[in-house]
């Protein structure tokens, strides 16, 4: 949603929901109260609290976070706030979107992309994940009739340009190994990339762009296939193009639609359960590009089921939606879930973030 790994083990560490949340809250003045556990407190003003035993860390060993905070370069100065506010030494994810009104835009003018390069450039281990827009006039919600006409000519070629163009950008910049996010949230109403119109040409088109890019000389992309978790203007399986075009298995995952259960996000059709099986299924890692609240307001149950959740499935890498409604930081809307999310995130480290509180 933007408007503009390895399978799970078992841990000798590893404990319930409850038990491991009730050794990392360990303040008073909040309760969350979760399904078959206790009461647990957290205090959104104090920092956060250090447990003395061992426990699973805020990073799940195979995953990587970061958090998208703004499309352009505030959003990398943004992560350096981030990092401290949590308490934790840096995100080894930057995430980004492309605009998709212009396919000048698509192409990614260097422009854009060099303050992102660099910060990729600078240390190895990071990663880079870039959303691209499959279709120019993306946020223009063009008619069925005009995707479908707009999905003939690019099953047939018409668009490979600018793809070739953005894979060569991108090894000129020194981030051929990017993480890839075409046509993001395709199963969904909300882009002109969308899938349901006509699904057999979308794939048809996927297959033709990723083809187009492996073959740039240098490249060594991934490419992140990415619906909206359960069932939406589409099933997203019928959307799936094939495992020889496809790298990572995403998925886009918010606190919605109102009054619905992490439980129940779990198991309805086509959501966090069958997405995580599907992906294994076919021998893929999977990701959490975008996560948040959205629906049920300051959810502090929300975030905690979907980091345990994160940590027990251990995606690829996981980021962060952070502006409102979504967000933690940047969105001052959602205090008890906030200070839940840095006392969970600050176990990573040694010591407590001292200081302000820091806010853009």
């Amino acid at each position: 949603m933007k408007i503009h790994g390895k399978p799970a083990r078992s841990h000798p560490r590893r404990r319930s929901i409850a038990r491991r949340a009730a050794l990392f809250l360990g303040c008073a003045g909040l309760s969350v109260a979760l399904a078959g556990g206790p009461s647990l407190a957290v205090d959104p003003d104090s920092p956060p609290a250090r447990s003395t035993a061992a426990a699973p860390g805020s990073l799940p060993e195979g995953s990587d976070f970061g958090a998208y905070l703004h499309y352009g370069p505030p959003g990398l100065e943004r992560m350096t706030q981030f990092s401290q506010w949590l308490g934790i030494p840096e995100m080894r994810v930057a995430h980004t979107y492309l605009p998709g009104d212009l396919w000048s835009n698509i192409e990614g003018l260097p422009g854009f992309l060099e303050p992102w390069a660099r910060w990729k450039r600078a240390q190895p281990g990071r990663l880079f994940v870039l959303n691209v827009p499959m279709m120019a006039r993306n946020e223009e919600k063009l008619s069925d009739d005009e995707v479908r006409r707009q999905l003939r000519y690019a099953a047939a070629g018409r668009f490979d340009v600018h793809f070739r163009r953005l894979a060569e950008r991108l090894v000129e910049l020194g981030i051929p190994d990017t993480v890839l996010v075409p046509g993001w949230e395709m199963n969904g109403q909300t882009y002109s990339h969308r899938c349901a119109p006509d699904p057999q040409r979308w794939k048809t088109y996927w297959r033709r762009m990723v083809h187009t890019m492996r073959a740039v000389p240098g490249q060594r992309l991934r490419f992140d296939f990415t619906p909206n978790r359960g069932l939406d203007a589409i099933p997203w399986t019928q959307c799936y193009p094939g495992d020889d075009v496809v790298d990572i298995l995403g998925m886009d995952t918010y606190d919605q639609p109102q009054g619905i259960t992490f439980d129940e996000q779990v198991s309805e059709p086509y959501g966090l359960r069958h997405h995580v099986e599907f992906a294994r299924a076919h021998g893929k890692p999977f990701s959490y590009p975008e996560w948040g609240l959205f629906r049920n307001g300051d959810n502090m149950a929300y975030v905690l089921r979907m980091l345990a959740w994160i940590d027990e499935q251990r995606p690829l890498y996981h980021t962060l939606t952070d502006y409102c409604p979504h967000g933690l930081w940047q969105c001052t809307s959602h205090p008890r879930s906030a200070a839940l999310f840095r006392v969970w995130m600050n176990q990573g480290g040694d010591a407590a973030p001292s200081g302000p509180a820091l806010r853009p």
